[in-house]
């Protein structure tokens, strides 16, 4: 795979430490390769980040009790047992949804409840989460879609398309921000578009507004959509880094779309039919000078096309490819299920991952 408009420092100007194996892993730069600061550089340096995606659509058949239900679901969520589960991976960073095309939210917003209450739960979910990460040393990052994209319900509330959507869409998101304050390190948007760096710049300083360290992602898709690998913001601190699959420890390139002609091959990888398979690697820390991070999905598929057995990977496999990202300073947060009903992680999506934890608590 070419890596044209991969920015990448010279190895002769980066430190170079040694893993168990022997190989050469470079020491993540804590400046961007335009001299600003390297928010995300605790990525590079940490072991890996875990995703899940909790996303709760209440019953009932009034907006009343549907909102009791929200309720109900979130304070029934097992915190005490998925802080256990998160800290026994050895993981050093959390990507938690605040919610995403149910029309409900998991952490109260003053903004959203005073335009419509009923939206959010009545416990802060998020900043339980938060709090406990917190004494724990490690980092969360909050996951919501882009304006663009936003739930329907989100979207009507902040009445989308109409003058002043952005800025009432941005008042949303500052309101989460203060409200959070230091316990939020980063943010994750889903589904983005172009914009001109005005609009980038405006929306990245409303989730500053409570950390001005905060670390942000804006995803384009760009890794598994076929298209250029660039950021689709360069201003952002880290790459979104979406996959939807691995081949052989690389990351899939070429897009499978869902509807499509798909056929299983010899060995269990996945084509569209007439479609050369594509892989890709990192080479270096940053790409178009933002800091290199994917985001890998196991046991559940981010694309219908891929089925969730085909998002399981052989330890071998699944470490060489973390092990490639971290040589070169780049990042790596896996997305695994999640029960609903209690918060809890199936048991063996969990052992992968304490098993990964495990690995790289072997390399210097």
């Amino acid at each position: 795979m070419a890596t044209s408009g991969m920015v990448l420092c010279a190895l002769a100007a980066m430190p170079l430490a040694m893993t168990a194996a022997g190989a050469e892993r470079v020491t993540p730069l804590a400046v961007r390769p335009d001299g600003s600061p390297n928010r995300a550089v605790w990525m590079a340096k940490g072991s890996f980040g875990v995703m899940t995606h909790y996303l709760i659509k209440p019953a009932g058949e009034t907006p009343a009790a549907r909102s009791a239900e929200l309720s109900r679901v979130v304070a029934a969520f097992d915190l005490d047992a998925y802080i256990a589960q998160f800290q026994e991976t050895g993981a050093d960073w959390l990507i938690f949804t605040l919610g995403q095309t149910t029309g409900y939210l998991c952490s109260p917003n003053a903004y959203l409840d005073a335009l419509e209450p009923g939206r959010t739960p009545q416990r802060d979910l998020v900043r339980e989460i938060g709090q406990r990460l917190q004494r724990l040393n490690k980092r969360l990052i909050l996951y919501i879609p882009s304006e663009q994209n936003a739930d329907p319900e989100l979207q009507r509330i902040l009445q989308y398309g109409t003058p002043g959507h952005t800025q009432r869409y941005f008042e949303f998101l500052r309101s989460y921000s203060t409200a959070l304050g230091p316990l939020v390190a980063g943010w994750w948007f889903d589904s983005c578009g172009p914009h001109p760096d005005a609009y980038w710049l405006e929306w990245m300083t409303a989730l500053r507004a409570g950390n001005p360290d905060t670390a942000v992602a804006f995803s384009g898709a760009e890794f598994c959509c076929g298209g250029p690998i660039n950021p689709v913001c360069k201003l952002e601190d880290y790459h979104a880094g979406e996959i939807h699959l691995l081949e052989d420890g690389k990351i899939r390139r070429d897009f499978l779309p869902p509807g499509g002609d798909i056929v299983v091959l010899e060995g269990g990888k996945l084509r569209l039919r007439g479609q050369e398979a594509r892989t890709y690697l990192p080479d270096g820390q940053f790409l178009d000078g933002v800091q290199w991070h994917a985001l890998l999905p196991l046991d559940l598929t981010f694309n219908p096309a891929v089925p969730n057995q085909f998002c399981r990977y052989p330890d071998a496999q699944l470490f060489a490819f973390v092990d490639a990202v971290k040589a070169v300073g780049g990042a790596l947060t896996i997305n695994v299920p999640i029960d609903n009903a209690n918060g809890h992680i199936p048991t063996d999506s969990h052992a992968q991952l304490v098993r990964l934890g495990k690995h790289l608590s072997r390399q210097p």
